[in-house]
């Protein structure tokens, strides 16, 4: 969802493969045998982190300046991708990784507040303007939302409720919720995971 996103406001227009990951097309596995979406194939280089997706996009093409990042923007992406999203997979995955939901929540929380705090004397994470660090940290709140959207609403701060709701129905959401139907063979240049996911 994070390098859709990016991918949307550099204006680029890859031609796109859907990829359902359980049942991973063979072109798709020769490409990137990891196996995990997002993929970027550029020419020769092959690029298989969202981060990296976004980065290769709005390097090509950045006009809302999303790139101009300080270190707090980018220690925010540390802390989300980092102990956030571990605390999110523990949350989300309790049979996986044989975790205790309530303990994991509690760690995440750490984060939410921080976020919360941040939003109650800006608009984004940042400031007054939309950075990277927005659009790459939207999508793993919006997981931990949905894992139990009650809860979430009880639990986080107003203002990241707001920031995050003011996401979901914005025209920038939308523009890349797009359904595609699977790919099945062909030279691809960028597949995607499952929207679901």
């Amino acid at each position: 969802m994070r390098a859709r996103l990016a991918i949307a406001s550099a204006g680029l227009r890859p031609e796109h493969r859907e990829i359902v990951l359980r049942d991973k097309a063979r072109e798709f596995l020769a490409a990137s045998p990891k196996g995990t979406v997002p993929v970027v194939v550029d020419g020769e280089r092959v690029i298989e982190q969202s981060l990296d997706v976004m980065r290769w996009a709005l390097g090509q093409n950045d006009p809302e300046g999303l790139l101009d990042l300080s270190e707090d923007a980018l220690g925010l992406i540390e802390q989300c991708d980092g102990p956030f999203k571990e605390a999110l997979d523990r949350t989300k995955y309790v049979s996986r990784y044989g975790s205790d939901p309530d303990a994991e929540r509690a760690n995440a929380q750490v984060f939410l507040d921080l976020l919360g705090t941040r939003l109650s004397q800006n608009q984004y994470l940042c400031g007054a303007k939309i950075t990277l660090a927005d659009i790459a940290i939207f999508p793993f709140i919006r997981q931990f939302a949905h894992i139990d959207r009650a809860r979430f609403d009880t639990d986080a701060p107003e203002s990241l409720r707001n920031w995050l709701d003011a996401f979901l129905t914005s025209e920038r959401f939308a523009s890349i919720m797009q359904k595609y139907p699977k790919w099945e063979a062909g030279d691809p240049l960028l597949w995607f995971g499952d929207m679901q996911a």
